[in-house]
């Protein structure tokens, strides 16, 4: 009875393997294997990029926030990304805010300075005027002088002589005054000078501060598209950011008839990057559309980018053509062409195993599988070249088998 059983098992096994040979997809049994390459091989590095235009304009505010001790501004309202505008068109407005408040300041300290004027020209006008009388009491005391001493010639020696000296006193009297005024007028004349300047000086700042206030207003300084110019760290500056009076950038206008796209490649592959490389680029927008280009820049010193652990380093590559469908801060799949190799071998390199230092491909022949020792060549992301050990059309097997060891070498 066992053996009966042991037997339709037997037969079971057989029949289930049959029908799963029978009805196994045939696509499925294709990814088992693989057939040897052979024609051209190029050898490329993958990037993604982001689109930017070779060359542009800066929108920037003003030049002269610095003078009137503002460091930074916001910008309270700035148009759409992507809007196209004319010369002299709206783009943004920065805060007015610290501005008025500086004005007010500054109209006031106007005031002030305009009242003390004033006041300053009133004073010395009646100090003048005090002065001028003054000195026509002492031309009649003078003359008065001159009377008492004509008439003391009768009188004694003594009474003549003091009509003489209060004659001279009165004259020397008028003779300080006329250098007192003359003083007076040069003392007043300087202190209303120094007003004057610190007037004129509050009214010009008031007048920078009032031609500042318009400036506030960013108007595009050609016909262009608007892109949000980014800082530091890769944000975009929009509504509600800050900028600075070293960095017063608030937007730019790109030219869209020259674009490049900026990658960045790992240090691994960097070695192999130089000006002058094809490369073939596809946009995501567009996948269906292919652009070509050259690398036109390859930085020297690499560099960290954000929540990330390894160096790469920035390559500039400049594409052919021309299309309005190319819009900055598209991404860029970019296949950068280091070499191409032209009449080689190539298989995937997931047929290739390893052991004890040397490579290996499992063959399907008509003795069934066999391991074949091959000599490698140069590699890029997906194949590699195979030197020696295989010829065009065989095929191999793409999954290594757990009986690996079972397998004999091919003679």
């Amino acid at each position: 009875m066992n053996l009966e059983k042991k037997h339709w098992i037997i037969i079971g096994a057989i029949t289930l393997v049959i029908i799963v040979l029978i009805f196994w997809p045939e696509n499925e049994k294709n990814k088992l294997y693989n057939t040897v390459q052979k024609g051209n091989f190029k050898i490329e590095v993958n990037t993604s990029g982001e689109l930017k235009a070779k060359e542009s304009e800066d929108i920037k505010g003003p030049t002269s926030l610095r003078s009137h001790g503002i460091w930074q501004i916001k910008i309270t309202d700035i148009v759409s990304e992507g809007t196209y505008v004319l010369t002299g068109d709206y783009v943004a407005q920065l805060d007015k805010s610290e501005v008025a408040t500086k004005m007010i300041a500054a109209a006031t300290e106007v005031d002030k300075i305009t009242s003390e004027y004033e006041q300053a020209r009133l004073d010395t006008a009646i100090e003048m005027m005090k002065l001028r009388n003054d000195l026509i009491n002492l031309n009649y005391e003078i003359e008065e002088k001159k009377l008492i001493s004509d008439q003391s010639t009768y009188e004694a020696p003594a009474v003549q002589r003091q009509a003489e000296i209060d004659l001279e006193k009165a004259e020397r009297s008028l003779k300080q005054s006329i250098n007192n005024i003359s003083l007076k007028r040069k003392q007043n004349a300087a202190k209303l000078y120094q007003v004057r300047l610190s007037l004129k000086q509050q009214q010009s700042k008031l007048d920078r501060l009032n031609e500042l206030v318009q400036k506030l207003k960013i108007l595009a300084p050609k016909d262009g598209m608007v892109v949000y110019k980014r800082d530091w760290n890769g944000t975009k500056i929009t509504s509600g950011s800050q900028i600075s009076v070293w960095n017063p950038t608030v937007a730019t206008l790109p030219d869209l008839s020259k674009m490049v796209t900026k990658t960045y490649v790992n240090e691994i592959d960097i070695s192999n990057l130089k000006k002058g490389l094809i490369v073939n680029l596809t946009i995501d927008a567009f996948p269906d559309k292919t652009f070509t280009g050259e690398v036109v820049q390859v930085a020297n010193v690499g560099e960290q980018l954000p929540n990330s652990d390894a160096k790469v380093f920035e390559v500039t590559i400049e594409i052919n053509e021309k299309d309005t469908l190319l819009r900055p801060a598209m991404t860029t799949n970019n296949q950068i062409l280091i070499e191409e190799l032209t009449d080689v071998i190539y298989i995937p390199q997931e047929s290739v195993f390893v052991t004890d230092s040397v490579s290996y491909v499992i063959l399907k022949t008509t003795l069934g599988l066999k391991r074949q020792e091959v000599e490698l060549g140069k590699t890029n992301a997906n194949f590699v070249v195979i030197l020696t050990g295989i010829t065009k059309g065989e095929e191999l097997l793409m999954v290594k088998p757990e009986d690996i060891e079972s397998i004999s070498w091919r003679e």
